[in-house]
């Protein structure tokens, strides 16, 4: 099978143009595809092999000449490149760009976006959920920039408390440390035991487990 070429791209997008009565033109200057429709103005298409950031700042230096721009790629398959290609869309409408893609088997070409303005659809329960984590998480005890791994949340400064409590005062109930250590979800952290820290004793009562221990001494700065 021949390695695919950009200008393997070309026939299909003016095929695709030119049933909407579009006049097709390839290497206009320095634009791939220009396509011009009686009155209108005209559509810029810029071909790639994949997607890329070079791609992107083409298209978008395209929309200074017109506002109806497309970058166009070839279709792939497989999971991984169905969630690149949702990713890659939603960030060409960001920018104003239209994303078209190619089926190379049979030249079938798929518009996922049209060029132009795009306002986000805001989501207030993720917001919500943000401001909760934002509120619960005590002091800054992160570094901006740090990978997920070993990352101080809220929910960890909860079970933090509650374990530290426990290391003092020996098993006890989930009230006693809601209470005590002022951890309105302490029995619900110590039942569902994320990080192996907890251990029930008896009915409402809870202990640290050597993992508890090994904990507290790991975050021992926190």
């Amino acid at each position: 099978m021949t390695k695919p070429r950009e200008a393997d791209l070309y026939a299909p997008v003016k095929a695709f143009l030119t049933r909407q009565d579009y006049v097709v033109k390839g290497e206009v200057g320095a634009v791939d595809v220009m396509a011009v429709r009686k009155g209108e103005a005209p559509v810029l298409v810029e071909l790639k092999l994949g997607f890329s950031l070079t791609l992107f700042h083409q298209g978008i230096d395209r929309l200074s000449v017109t506002d109806l721009v497309y970058v166009a790629v070839p279709e792939k398959d497989g999971k991984a490149a169905i969630r690149a290609l949702k990713d890659n869309v939603k960030l060409a409408r960001r920018v104003g760009l239209g994303v078209l893609t190619v089926r190379l088997r049979d030249g079938h070409v798929t518009a996922h976006a049209d060029p132009g303005g795009y306002v986000p659809r805001k989501q207030p329960k993720s917001a919500k959920k943000l401001l909760k984590a934002f509120e619960r998480l005590k002091g800054d005890p992160n570094e901006g920039g740090a990978t997920r791994h070993g990352l101080v949340t809220g929910y960890r400064q909860d079970a933090l408390l509650c374990a530290r409590f426990l290391a003092v005062h020996g098993p006890s109930t989930g009230a006693k440390v809601k209470a005590w250590a002022e951890v309105p979800t302490a029995t619900s952290i110590m039942a569902s035991d994320h990080y192996g820290w907890f251990v029930r004793v008896s009915r409402g009562v809870y202990d640290l487990t050597d993992v508890g221990r090994k904990g507290l001494a790991d975050w021992a700065d926190v």
